[in-house]
């Protein structure tokens, strides 16, 4: 057996397994590195706040209701109607709204959206907030004068991630698993940023979404293992996905966006100058017909990752094949691309369509298994690979057999089992842990790709 440690330079990928070796930091869990958990579901209004009116409805089409957490009191919305804290805000299917905030911020409602917004403060103090809890669907959030008093106060919460904006038009979306299918995107949090930034946050991992981007984080599992959540690191997307489609009032919102930040802020001059003053509706001449809806922007694409190196190992014919050796070759490889911190060679060395499978074990040695598509495995190695340092590796063993053969006999087919040992520091916070890695090879053209991987917490 071969303990040589394999040291890595300043920072291995974080998907020092699974995701570049299959482990991730979601085997970490065995270790000292801290787990965190979503934001719950369960919303919690200020009680010292629930009942102050936050917006008013400013535009509406269609049913769009307010109610009490018990879903008591139930009232239809129209134009002028004023919207509390504490209470929970749904949109018909066919149905929309935009609000007013009183900082002089507009949110706009999508159709079948749910939300309540949970705490709002805008008193031109440095505790001003605003914080949304989004249950379901998109909204159209442009920042008002909050952003300016106490940006980190303003935020959307969903099951998922939090939602921090640094003066911003943004859409955040949670999409369900029903809707998830419909439309051919993984369930979970998305956030469109269409001016300014916003930055999405699961536990300590953190993603900057500039104009143009959308960010992503992944559903939690249904399984309720808190362990699993650290998977969910936010990700950049290379397009704006499906779903996203203007609303009925975006052409008066894009034009009210382009000044909003100026506006906010005469507002709050004016308010510092008569504290009594309330804030108006924004000024928008009135569209003379129904807008056709603008076409969406394609956000820009993700520079393309550079290919590694082809590996070079040829099968040889079945009588001197060595399914061992193809292996250990291989895992050579896998190895040597994490301790060079190389990401793309980490990538190129799985197929396009490979199947990618984890099962963690919790703290009280329960285990569960999360499956993840090669995008996802693409970009959770270049965001995780800047959390882990000091990464050292042993592979206690590794067994390789031909899984099919050509008529010729030639290797077509190999699969793996190895035992690897790991240690590091992710986010300078020590971990280790051992872990099964089973995998099966194709030899493709000319090289040997990973189609299946499945690794496994000991």
């Amino acid at each position: 057996m071969d303990w040589t440690m394999n040291r890595a330079g300043v920072s291995a990928p974080g998907l020092a397994t699974l995701l570049g070796r299959l482990g991730l930091c979601l085997f970490l869990l065995g270790g000292s590195v801290p787990v965190y958990a979503a934001p719950s579901l369960e919303f919690k209004p200020i009680a010292s706040e629930t009942g102050k009116r936050y917006a008013t409805v400013w535009r509406i089409r269609g049913d769009v209701f307010a109610s009490a957490k018990d879903g008591a009191n139930e009232r239809a919305l129209s134009v002028g109607s004023p919207v509390f804290v504490g209470e929970r805000v749904r949109a018909g299917q066919q149905s929309e709204a935009v609000l007013k905030t009183v900082d002089a911020g507009a949110m706009a409602i999508r159709p079948g959206t749910e939300f309540v917004a949970e705490q709002f403060a805008a008193e031109d103090k440095p505790t001003d907030s605003f914080t949304v809890r989004l249950f379901t669907g998109s909204l159209r959030v442009i920042s008002g004068w909050i952003a300016r008093t106490n940006r980190s106060g303003h935020k959307i919460v969903t099951a998922s991630a939090t939602i921090g904006i640094r003066g911003t038009d943004h859409e955040p979306y949670v999409l369900s698993a029903a809707l998830a299918k419909t439309t051919g995107n993984p369930a979970g949090t998305y956030d469109k940023v269409n001016r300014g930034g916003t930055t999405m946050e699961v536990g300590e991992n953190k993603l900057d979404i500039d104009t143009g981007r959308v960010g992503f984080v992944r559903a939690p599992s249904p399984v309720r293992h808190r362990a699993l959540l650290t998977i969910l690191l936010p990700v950049l997307l290379d397009k704006v996905p499906n779903f996203y489609v203007p609303g009925e009032f975006d052409a008066e919102l894009d034009r009210y966006s382009a000044t909003a930040d100026e506006d906010a802020l005469k507002q709050l001059e004016q308010r510092r100058k008569d504290p009594k003053s309330e804030t108006m509706a924004p000024k928008v001449e009135p569209v003379p017909q129904k807008a056709a809806p603008m076409p969406l922007e394609k956000a820009p694409m993700a520079p393309a990752v550079p290919s590694a190196a082809p590996v070079t190992t040829k099968p040889e014919p079945m009588a001197t094949c060595d399914p061992t050796t193809i292996a250990k070759s291989w895992l050579g490889q896998l190895d040597a691309s994490i301790a060079r911190n190389d990401a793309p060679s980490i990538i190129a060395m799985f197929a396009d369509n490979a199947e990618v499978r984890a099962t963690v074990r919790d703290k009280d040695g329960e285990t569960t298994s999360v499956d993840l598509g090669r995008e996802e495995l693409v970009q959770s190695t270049l965001a995780a690979m800047k959390a882990l340092t000091n990464y050292k590796q042993r592979r206690v063993w590794t067994e390789g057999k031909a899984a099919s053969l050509y008529a010729n006999t030639d290797c077509e087919r190999i699969s793996l089992r190895s035992v690897v040992v790991e240690q590091g520091q992710l986010s300078g916070k020590p971990y280790r842990f051992e872990s099964l890695e089973e995998y099966v090879l194709e030899f493709r053209a000319g090289k040997w790709l990973a189609v299946k991987a499945h690794t496994t917490q000991q």
